[in-house]
């Protein structure tokens, strides 16, 4: 398999982070999202990937983009430490919770959002930080709401699952936007739970072989 990505994408961390978890052996082939443009708007990654974001993942003659759908690719496709529960109530919880972040709270301060802010409505850099920790803080407040009731070790009782990756990533996202994270007690010790498993050492950005 080949994973087309870049080492502070938050997507591309939450499918590395599975993979590792899977046991399945990957190569990654780093797509700047800065540099020279943006090389996931050149010719070559966006006929792989027209919605020109990473991840993009290829299997053989198969390729797939969005990072949950990836994931749930491979857990369909690898049984090894299955990532959603196999109860039908158990799996939908945790997929709504892995889309409340993926869905609700990332793409709000993603890359291009933040470009957007700053090219085409200068927006001052204060104003794109309090953007950022206004829509980060609206999610983890809920996040921390909702885990009260279903945490153990990990998001559900204490079984690492989609959600503890989407969790980590996000706050290794929301730490990198100096966002304030005391106020959630319950989302820092999962993280630092799930930070302590070598498969999230291994997918950690600063891990990458393009990390700057």
């Amino acid at each position: 398999m080949k994973l087309y990505g870049y080492w502070r994408s938050t997507a591309a961390y939450r499918v590395r982070i599975a993979l590792h978890l899977k046991g399945i052996a990957f190569e990654s082939i780093s797509v700047h999202l800065v540099k020279n443009g943006g090389e996931q708007h050149h010719s070559t990654y966006s006929e792989l990937n027209p919605n020109q974001l990473v991840p993009t993942l290829v299997d053989g003659d198969f390729s797939l983009n969005q990072s949950l759908a990836i994931i749930d690719y491979l857990e369909q496709t690898t049984s090894a430490n299955a990532l959603y529960p196999k109860e039908a109530k158990s799996r939908a919880k945790v997929h709504a919770l892995a889309l409340d972040i993926a869905c609700e709270i990332h793409p709000l301060n993603n890359l291009r959002v933040q470009q957007y802010l700053t090219n085409s409505l200068n927006i001052t850099d204060e104003a794109k930080q309090l953007w950022v920790e206004y829509w980060m803080n609206v999610g983890f407040i809920a996040i921390e709401k909702q885990l009260a009731s279903s945490a153990g070790l990990y998001c559900f009782a204490n079984t690492v699952s989609v959600a503890d990756i989407c969790l980590v990533a996000q706050v290794y996202n929301a730490h990198r936007f100096n966002v304030d994270m005391s106020a959630y007690p319950i989302i820092n010790k999962i993280v630092k739970n799930c930070n302590e498993l070598p498969a999230f050492i291994n997918a950690l950005p600063e891990n990458q072989s393009d990390a700057q």
